[in-house]
């Protein structure tokens, strides 16, 4: 729902009023009964921040969204975050407008999605690069992020940006199912059936434990193949993969949610009651020193029909990623990680522990910078304990105190109550299974 104008300057009874009716749209009646008042709140003001982006942005077109802001008062964005905008904060952007009930807003992102994938300046086979330059996207090829160095006379790209990571390629392809449910527009069913047969064709790893490794770092044409499997990105090609077989009956589709999960399940510890990160660079030998936020929550929401055992993860979670009243990025954190915080209050209300999830609700909108998007963390801060790429020499993977569209995207789909991994947002453990399509509707094209 698009307000007719901004509620920031409503008298606040008026847009107390409402409210009421964006939830109404947002939230079923039961969810929207039983929800924290500071909940609603935190999903009001997210849907408008996220609507604001796009309106901001100006025009109709394809449109990707920056990822960060920087912070009021503060220094400039470093060069290679001035104008990156990153396929995976943008894909959780879109799917949460889509649950915002602003699907034209999606569309634009989506649009992007579609441009991006079928005109790259180099590869013709679908895929899609890490970032892409933030803003309305030209006629052609969708540009890249980058920076001009002045002492140097040089222009830079950002070699990660550069890169394709399998996980990022499977959530734009949710990206386009979501706006597929939502519109009915077979154009994002076939581009989301693109980039999952590029994946499945280009990063499977048969060698046990078999998935799909990675992807690619560096620029073109002489791109770093990264060996490495993931947990996290096999749970999002199983997401992809399954949404996809549920609605065109090809053997691909189906072999490729059965090999994302069979490595998922292969991650499980149950000595530990956790997922390991997933395996090293050989593909083979387990990665079980760090621990990562994401990838332990995550499949307790992929999946439909989780083992039990696996709800032993919210232990883990609560002993290794507490960090004061939110949660971190990795085990024993040094600091919140508000993106993470509100992939916990999701997983917390799909597991049936809503109180328990209450607490972050005040946390969350406590982040939120003047511009309506959420702090990526309260401190200046926070590590992974991970690296950016194969050519790091540290683990300089860190989040910043930035104002950042995933983590916003994020809070959103947990105060919606909306699981970006299954069609129409399904969460409650009531959710059919993903069905197998009887027949292809149109014959599926790799683009």
């Amino acid at each position: 729902m698009r307000l007719p104008i901004s509620s920031a300057r409503l008298p606040r009874i008026v847009a107390g009023a409402l409210l009421p009716a964006l939830l109404a749209l947002t939230l079923s009646p039961s969810a929207a009964r039983a929800a924290d008042p500071a909940q609603l709140a935190l999903l009001s003001e997210g849907c408008k921040a996220l609507g604001d982006q796009v309106a901001r942005a100006g025009g109709n077109g394809p449109l990707f969204l920056a990822s960060y802001e920087p912070a009021p008062g503060g220094e400039p964005l470093a060069p290679a975050l001035r104008n990156a905008a990153f396929v995976y904060d943008n894909a959780l952007a879109g799917i949460a407008l889509v649950a915002c009930k602003r699907p034209a807003e999606a569309r634009r992102i989506a649009d992007a999605v579609l441009q991006a994938t079928r005109q790259d300046r180099h590869f013709r086979d679908a895929r899609l690069r890490n970032a892409y330059r933030a803003g309305p996207l030209p006629a052609g090829p969708a540009p890249l992020p980058g920076w001009w160095d002045e002492p140097s006379k040089r222009w830079f790209e950002d070699a990660y940006q550069a890169g394709t990571a399998t996980g990022n390629v499977a959530w734009a392809a949710l990206l386009l199912l979501a706006v597929h449910d939502a519109t009915r527009d077979a154009r994002y069913l076939d581009g989301a059936a693109a980039l999952m047969g590029w994946v499945h064709a280009t990063v499977p790893d048969p060698a046990a434990p078999a998935g799909y490794v990675g992807g690619f770092f560096g620029h073109e044409p002489k791109q770093i193949r990264q060996g490495w499997k993931s947990t996290e990105h096999n749970v999002d090609t199983y997401a992809a993969f399954s949404w996809l077989a549920s609605l065109r009956n090809e053997p691909r589709w189906r072999d490729g949610a059965a090999r994302s999960r069979g490595f998922v399940s292969a991650m499980w510890q149950p000595r530990e009651g956790r997922f390991i990160i997933g395996t090293h660079d050989d593909g083979r030998a387990p990665n079980a020193g760090p621990s990562a936020l994401d990838a332990v929550l995550w499949p307790l929401i992929a999946f439909p029909d989780p083992p039990q055992d696996w709800r032993r993860n919210l232990a883990w979670v609560e002993a290794k990623h507490r960090a004061g009243a939110g949660y971190g990025f990795k085990g024993n954190p040094d600091g919140i990680w508000t993106e993470g915080t509100g992939q916990a209050a999701l997983v917390l209300q799909a597991a049936g522990q809503a109180q328990q999830a209450a607490p972050l609700w005040p946390l969350l909108r406590a982040q939120r910078a003047p511009s309506g998007m959420l702090y990526a963390t309260p401190q200046a801060r926070v590590s992974t304990g991970l690296s950016i790429g194969p050519t790091s020499t540290t683990e300089d993977f860190h989040y910043f105190h930035l104002p950042h569209l995933g983590a916003t995207a994020w809070a959103v789909l947990a105060a919606a109550r909306w699981n970006p991994f299954r069609p129409g947002g399904c969460l409650e453990p009531s959710c059919p299974p993903p069905a197998i399509a009887a027949a292809s509707p149109t014959p599926d094209k790799d683009r």
